[in-house]
């Protein structure tokens, strides 16, 4: 099994060292690499499972392609939105393309954790503190991540999206399957880049 649990978000753009903006690399393509490089050793498994934590953010995403790197626009918010409805888009993809493989995304809810504070903009120094009580624990934030990759129900359920252990519906826009088969393309592109 793989839980690609990675989020990341930064209100100024930022790029990595292989020139591709930050949370796009962070937030999607590394769980989309990690994944390709060990499909084949996951493929060998009975019960294969990949788990992409994702968000309730997606549902605010859009995939731009004419502007996937955020070059001629670019707000934190957005570009954090399009990386979680592209762990959405490429778990239903994944689920396609590799049906003895379940794979499914998951919303752990909003966790009291470190994220964002490496770029910390108003969102996090002003609301952060106020909301923090009211956040879940980091361990009650991986029971939907543990129960998707532990539940027994779930073995073949695949291209799910779920939030507190339930099966949810996610936003409309990532059950587009030209989109997500185009965001797959782009993605092997991005990665396999000079």
């Amino acid at each position: 099994m793989l839980v690609n649990n990675v989020g990341g978000y930064w209100d100024t753009r930022q790029v990595t060292a292989d020139g591709i903006e930050r949370t796009l690399a962070v937030n999607h393509l590394a769980p989309f690499l990690l994944t390709e490089l060990l499909l084949a050793r996951l493929k060998r498994s009975a019960y294969a499972r990949v788990v992409t934590v994702a968000s309730q953010a997606h549902a605010q995403g859009w995939i731009d392609f004419d502007d996937i790197q955020g070059e001629r626009s670019y707000s934190g918010a957005g570009a954090y939105s399009q990386s979680k409805l592209a762990n959405i888009l490429f778990t239903h993809e994944l689920a396609r393309r590799q049906p003895r493989v379940t794979a499914n995304a998951v919303h752990p809810g909003v966790v009291s954790t470190a994220f964002g504070a490496e770029d910390p903009g108003r969102t996090q120094r002003l609301l952060v503190p106020l909301l923090r009580p009211f956040m879940k624990s980091p361990a009650k934030g991986a029971a939907t991540s543990i129960y998707a990759t532990t539940a027994p129900e779930l073995v073949g359920a695949t291209g799910g999206y779920l939030a507190n252990s339930k099966a949810r519906r996610s936003a409309p826009l990532s059950y587009n399957q030209d989109l997500a088969s185009r965001l797959w393309r782009v993605s092997e592109d991005l990665v396999r880049a000079d």
